[in-house]
């Protein structure tokens, strides 16, 4: 071959490759052109949404467009997901959820999508703690107490979460490996009926994620908090360990939520929302709504976040094997 034809050859080559490249950068110079939805995976009106509504406010300041959200609740956050999962992969479906529709539910039955091929994981935005509850109906002064009865009272406790295989399950089940203790697990369908029945004294514990309306029961006595599931102590309950402090790391848990894309979102438009999105948590405004409601700010890259994923949906499946926990 003639050396010009080579040469000619070499540099449609090149062409070719960039093109791809230089078709992502375009997409992303003219992303956002709408609006972009943010599906909600819980109801309207609770921590999650109100969340969820302070971050899309910022997005549409900071992107210069609407941001709207959608609430799509059911099946402990699957429903919401699913959508997101089934959306158009052009970064103006998002979606804010907590991990257990990726990292949980998928061990305990069939998932309407595949969380590591149809979900792209953007930003973590928060932890949310878990308070372990004694009700009026508990005797025990702190949490080694309690550990102390149920030793001495095999299944006498009775410890409810908000159903069967809930994170709330999974750490009861971690804290009775660990502690070698037997608790009866009761599980409920609803928050609302839970935190009525634990007032009133139907059972000696719950567990709950941490809240305003929570907080308020405990500032006022009606519940005792025990201890929490969390990386580190609460500012607004200071005297209340962490389950780690208590000698059961395995179960000290909390629920981590964050922003999602449909998988196939193209990557520059994916670092795009990254970088406002962690620019947006960073906001004092953000930060103060956030730990107002005992939610924790968390931000980072979205490697990071997809290997926390990664990382508790390994541990989700090997807890219940042991267990035998069994899906809905």
């Amino acid at each position: 071959m003639p050396f010009q034809s080579r040469r000619r050859l070499l540099a449609s080559l090149c062409l070719s490759a960039l093109a791809p490249l230089g078709h992502a950068q375009s997409q992303a110079a003219a992303w956002p052109a709408k609006p972009i939805r943010i599906v909600v995976a819980y109801p309207a009106g609770g921590v999650s949404d109100t969340v969820a509504r302070a971050l899309a406010d910022k997005l549409a300041v900071q992107l210069g467009t609407p941001v709207v959200i959608e609430n799509k609740a059911g099946a402990s956050g699957s429903i919401g997901v699913d959508a997101v999962a089934k959306a158009a992969p052009d970064g103006y479906t998002l979606g804010f959820a907590s991990i257990s529709p990726l990292a949980l539910n998928p061990h305990l039955g069939k998932s309407p999508f595949d969380p590591k091929k149809d979900i792209a994981p953007v930003v973590s935005v928060m932890y949310s703690p878990v308070l372990l509850l004694g009700t009026p109906a508990s005797k025990a002064r702190d949490f080694r107490d309690l550990l102390a009865t149920a030793r001495a009272k095999p299944g006498e406790i009775r410890w409810t979460t908000s159903g069967p295989a809930s994170l709330g399950h999974i750490m009861l089940e971690q804290i009775m490996a660990s502690a070698q203790v037997q608790i009866t697990h009761v599980p409920y369908k609803g928050g609302g009926q839970q935190m009525n029945d634990a007032l009133g004294g139907q059972f000696e514990v719950l567990s709950t994620n941490a809240g305003p309306a929570v907080l308020q029961h405990v500032k006022s006595g009606k519940l005792k908090a025990l201890a929490v599931g969390a990386p580190a102590r609460l500012d607004s309950l200071p005297d209340v360990p962490t389950l780690a402090e208590l000698g059961l790391p395995a179960a000290n848990m909390s629920s981590l939520f964050g922003i999602y894309a449909p998988a196939q979102t193209p990557a520059a438009v994916l670092a795009r929302l990254n970088a406002e999105l962690n620019k947006a948590l960073a906001q004092p405004d953000i930060r103060n709504k956030l730990d107002a409601t005992d939610n924790v700010p968390t931000g980072g890259t979205a490697a990071e976040f997809a290997r926390q994923i990664a990382l508790e949906s390994e541990n989700n499946a090997r807890i219940i094997r042991s267990a035998g926990i069994q899906g809905n």
